[in-house]
């Protein structure tokens, strides 16, 4: 990021551009896929990765919608290049934090860890799947708008420069309140997080409708905030959602799943520019909108196939790793040790099932282990 940063500053041809733009993706990936699945490594109960992929939610978020005033003000007062400069440094000195506070795995700690799922074994997992394409439906409306809500602000109600700069800069706060509710809801009702989701993209929907209807910049901000209030709720409650599915049918290893998710994310932008562009200048403004919304409101339902996620047990594959089987390596006891200090307790039985300190089994409620037989079995409870 802190090179095509740099060169964005001092980029005069296209050739130029092209290569700092396809650096900036490939930093851009690398940064959220592995910044996401750290967080879902470091936060294993479901209300602490919540809250915490929803702090980082919130300042990927940040960036997005602040960056045209930040990049337009900076550009109009202090020249082109002083906005990649001050972004290179900050690259600069977060690559720096990043390597002095996240210490590096050893050698050793590296060769005990557990091999992840293929990336295309998780793509056709159905749950994944349907997971992804809300992450694509719900973005492509601020994928769509950014590159052609500026002309046609300028069209159709005569927008100052600084109005369409500011465009998205309100939107922010909605989204963060999006954040911090999904985050309280789902750590009293975590059952629910498919429902948040749905209502999101029906929320993405209707604002999304509306758009085409407002008739100057005060009556703009009120779709635009409610269309990042509705990816604020899908974001943070499917990305969780992920992890969740990933330790209960995959083994515990993040960065496949949540660069599924990152690909789903640069889908909706890359399709952006091209195709928002081609149905504005063949079929409208209004019809690029109400197709969104009718997208976002037609997938909603689907996210009821993730309505019994929250009951599914752990795959016998992750349970041999972590809960039968006895520590193999230094990864599986760190691993173990964790599950001992959260869990406070084992059950009495020689297979090691994780119960609370009453004995009640965790993922039933019951007061009984699994046998070998029972954890080959279905894969919910």
């Amino acid at each position: 990021m802190f090179l095509s940063t740099c060169i964005f500053a001092f980029a005069e041809n296209y050739a130029t551009l092209f290569v700092a733009r396809s650096l900036q993706g490939l930093g851009s990936a690398f940064a959220d896929t592995s910044g996401i699945a750290m967080i879902a490594d470091k936060y294993t109960e479901e209300a602490e990765r919540s809250r915490a992929l929803g702090i980082a939610l919130a300042f990927i978020s940040f960036g997005s919608l602040v960056a045209p005033p930040f990049g337009g003000v900076l550009y109009e007062f202090a020249g082109k290049r002083v906005p990649f400069i001050v972004l290179a440094c900050v690259c600069l000195a977060d690559g720096i934090l990043f390597l002095t506070v996240i210490k590096p795995f050893s050698n050793r700690t590296r060769e005990n860890m557990p091999v992840g799922t293929p990336i295309y074994r998780l793509m056709i997992d159905p749950y994944i799947a349907v997971v992804a394409g809300a992450l694509t439906v719900c973005n492509i409306p601020l994928a769509f708008l950014e590159p052609t809500i500026a002309n046609w602000m300028e069209s159709t109600m005569n927008a100052s420069k600084w109005e369409m700069g500011l465009t998205w800069l309100p939107a922010f706060f909605p989204h963060v309140l999006g954040v911090y509710i999904t985050v309280k809801l789902a750590a009293e009702y975590p059952n629910l997080q498919w429902f948040y989701g749905a209502v999101g993209m029906v929320i993405i929907g209707a604002s999304s409708c509306t758009v085409p209807a407002c008739k100057n910049f005060g009556q703009l901000i009120a779709p635009l905030c409610g269309i990042c209030f509705g990816i604020a709720l899908v974001d943070t409650a499917l990305l969780p959602t992920l992890a969740f599915l990933v330790d209960v049918r995959h083994v515990s290893v993040y960065g496949s799943v949540y660069a599924i998710a990152d690909i789903s994310y640069s889908v909706a932008y890359a399709m952006g520019p091209i195709v928002a562009g081609q149905i504005v200048h063949t079929l409208g403004f209004v019809q690029l909108n109400l197709g969104m919304g009718l997208v976002n409101v037609l997938y909603a339902p689907a996210l009821l196939l993730l309505r019994n996620v929250c009951q599914m047990k752990p795959s016998h594959s992750e349970r041999n790793v972590l809960l039968e089987e006895g520590p193999q390596g230094l990864y599986d006891t760190i691993k173990m040790e964790e599950r001992k200090a959260r869990k406070k307790g084992y059950s009495s039985t020689g297979n090691c099932m994780v119960s609370d300190e009453n004995g009640i089994d965790t993922f039933t409620g019951h007061s009984k282990s699994y046998s070998e037989e029972e954890s080959s079995g279905p894969e919910y409870s």
